[in-house]
């Protein structure tokens, strides 16, 4: 009782305002103890993993000291980034994703992550079909917003209105208002004709198209976990893998719809919806390739490398983002199928920036790659890490998509 009644007097002393900077010190204080205690208990288990390598000068997966590149605008040395940079992902959101199992193409045809787009203007490498849109920072990210139209919605701008093969994989990052309507991608065919739309809501994901057996109307639920409430004020990440007459879309780390038969050719996509200003539907981080992932699982590894697009980075970091869990996974099962392999994880940026800084970038992450590879259970010593920066491009570093395509992670065969 002596000491309630000294704490009480000592806090009347305090003036409010006095009281209230008293309160963020401490709130500040037990935040700075509490990232100390996460960082060191996180250190130890890499530590450990790594079998008590010494491994000081490599960069940790969501490690506050990885080194940045503040004059290039690379986002990945393995796929677009830029994702969610307000954000570090944890041990527990790796977790989440363990059992992903999306993959891009192998061939980016097309990628937009916006950070070469004025603020308050349309961007360039977009075509405004209806409803008005604009690029603001919006929840720390720069966004593509549909703010006006009954059918507000956009498609790349390409070299040809019919750019999709038989297998293809959309990507892209979504932030849900709750005073948004879902945000739709648009399909259409081989002769510019809309057949149909993949609605993004709020406890499911519906499809809804025509092909030549007649209309199909398809619902995939949300876990608890994603549904009404849980999805609201958050970014996500939504992908679409389409192979051999079939469709998987998933929401984060849920695989939510598979169509198993559509009999039409998907040539080209929209993205949009009904915009509003109070509510407007935001996209950012899209990206289209061509393919759908990798085809080698369970098979003995006779080529001499893997090249992959599907290691996603915070921009110019070397903090791996949990939907790269589909590749890392179908490495480590490449590893487990091939045990008397040993490779080197390369990691590549394209040419913006100077090179210097591009080199060390892309030495952190492919560290970062080794280290997450070693964590999911593979031998460190059959791994090394080695970083190219610029040089080896694959493809034009003039175009936005060869840039895209040059950002990437090889394995390769020692």
């Amino acid at each position: 009782m002596k000491k309630l009644f000294t704490i009480l007097f000592a806090t009347s002393l305090i003036s409010v305002g006095s009281y209230g900077q008293f309160l963020k010190k401490l709130e500040d204080k037990i935040k700075d103890k509490t990232n100390q205690r996460i960082d060191q208990k996180t250190d130890k288990a890499v530590d450990k993993s790594l079998d008590k390598v010494d491994d000081a000068a490599t960069i940790k997966p969501g490690s506050s000291n990885a080194p940045t590149n503040k004059t290039s605008t690379n986002t990945s040395a393995g796929a677009s980034a830029n994702r969610d940079t307000a954000q570090t992902p944890t041990a527990a959101d790796f977790k989440t994703y363990s059992n992903y199992d999306f993959v891009p193409g192998n061939k980016i045809l097309f990628e937009d992550n916006f950070v070469t787009d004025a603020d308050g203007e349309f961007p360039a490498h977009w075509e405004l079909q209806g409803g008005q849109g604009v690029i603001n920072q919006y929840y720390g990210k720069p966004t593509l917003l549909i703010t006006d139209g009954n059918a507000g919605w956009v498609m790349p701008r390409m070299k040809t209105k019919r750019y999709l093969n038989k297998e293809w994989t959309l990507e892209f990052d979504t932030y849900r208002n709750p005073a948004a309507y879902p945000i739709k991608i648009y399909l259409e065919d081989d002769s510019h004709h809309d057949i149909g739309h993949i609605d993004i809501n709020n406890a499911d994901i519906t499809v809804n198209f025509s092909d030549a057996n007649g209309d199909k109307f398809l619902t995939g639920n949300y876990p608890e976990s994603l549904r009404e409430e849980n999805f609201f004020n958050k970014w996500h990440h939504i992908a679409i893998a389409c192979k051999n007459k079939q469709v998987k879309v998933y929401v984060d780390q849920v695989r939510a719809v598979v169509v198993p038969d559509i009999y039409i050719n998907i040539a080209a996509i929209g993205i949009g919806g009904i915009g509003g200003t109070d509510g407007p539907l935001a996209m950012t981080n899209a990206r289209i390739a061509d393919g759908a992932g990798m085809n080698m699982l369970g098979k003995k590894f006779t080529d001499t490398k893997i090249i992959t697009h599907g290691i996603n980075f915070d921009v110019n970091k070397a903090i791996i983002k949990p939907e790269s869990m589909g590749t890392l996974n179908g490495i480590v099962q490449i590893l487990k199928d091939n045990p008397e392999i040993k490779f080197e994880v390369g990691g590549y940026t394209d040419s913006d920036g100077d090179d210097a800084s591009n080199l060390k970038l892309s030495q952190a992450r492919a560290d970062a790659v080794r280290i997450q590879l070693v964590s999911m259970g593979v031998d460190g010593g059959r791994l090394t890490a080695k970083g190219y920066g610029e040089t080896k491009p694959i493809s034009d570093n003039t175009l936005p998509e060869g840039k895209a395509n040059n950002r990437r992670v090889e394995f390769v065969k020692k």
